[in-house]
């Protein structure tokens, strides 16, 4: 049988635009001012990660996109929409998937019950099949609650639900960590793959070795603000400083 066709719902910006452009974000959590003016832009098409230590703001960078954040200010315009004034909601619906580190699984629901949950709010959203496909231990455990899937299914099954939507860019934050090496590769195939499809893909990622494998560029974080741009082929080159940034 011939491989279902993926595809993401082809951008309205120009071949040359950024599909996400960030400016100046700067986001708290109650009174702790945690991004210090985020600035970085990711083109249609490309995986970027979002490198740093504990602590540096690369989750509340994810978190202030999807508008999660409640308190945020600056510029975010994804496909050409200024979305910092957006409910989360409203953010969905334009085409960004966020898959959060936790993973959100509902435990007491099965396999195809969670993938069946989130509507989609765009069209391009994978079928059950093409989720299947991209991952075929899941089709294997149909049935199985939550509960009782490993960290890797789950990891699988959190992003089979975001690819459901109809996203086309899709917020990652740190899918490997915890994960079996051979999980950890298969993630990666999946990421080309999706890469190779027309998604555009925002890792935060630990595992810069990981992260070498698939990502095009890499934003380096520190106390709340991107410091440093590293392209993926000029990574060996800026291995030394890279390992000052993330004190490894």
């Amino acid at each position: 049988m011939a491989e279902a066709q993926l595809a993401a719902t082809p951008s309205a910006v120009a071949a040359d635009a950024p599909l996400l452009k960030v400016r100046g974000l700067e986001a708290w959590y109650g009174e702790s001012h945690v991004l210090h003016g985020i600035d970085f832009d990711v083109a249609p098409g490309e995986v970027v990660t979002l490198l740093g230590r504990n602590g540096a703001g690369k989750t509340t960078t994810l978190r202030s996109i999807i508008g999660i954040m409640q308190k945020r200010r600056g510029s975010i315009a994804f496909d050409g929409v200024e979305t910092i004034r957006l409910p989360s909601r409203a953010i969905a619906r334009l085409g960004i998937g966020y898959c959060p580190e936790e993973r959100g699984i509902f435990s007491s629901l099965s396999v195809h019950e969670n993938l069946l949950l989130p509507p989609q709010v765009k069209p391009g959203g994978l079928s059950v099949e093409q989720i299947f496909e991209l991952f075929p231990n899941l089709k294997e455990r149909l049935a199985s609650q939550g509960t009782k899937l490993s960290g890797g299914e789950q990891q699988m099954l959190a992003i089979g639900r975001i690819l459901r939507t109809g996203a086309r860019l899709l917020l990652l934050d740190e899918p490997t960590e915890g994960l079996a090496p051979v999980i950890v590769e298969q993630i990666g195939r999946t990421i080309a793959r999706l890469k190779q499809e027309g998604f555009t893909i925002i890792l935060v990622e630990q595992n810069f070795r990981f992260a070498s494998t698939v990502a095009d560029r890499h934003y380096v974080v520190e106390q709340g603000k991107v410091v440093d741009m590293i392209p993926n082929a000029e990574l060996d080159a800026n291995i030394d400083k890279l390992h000052a940034y993330l004190g490894v």
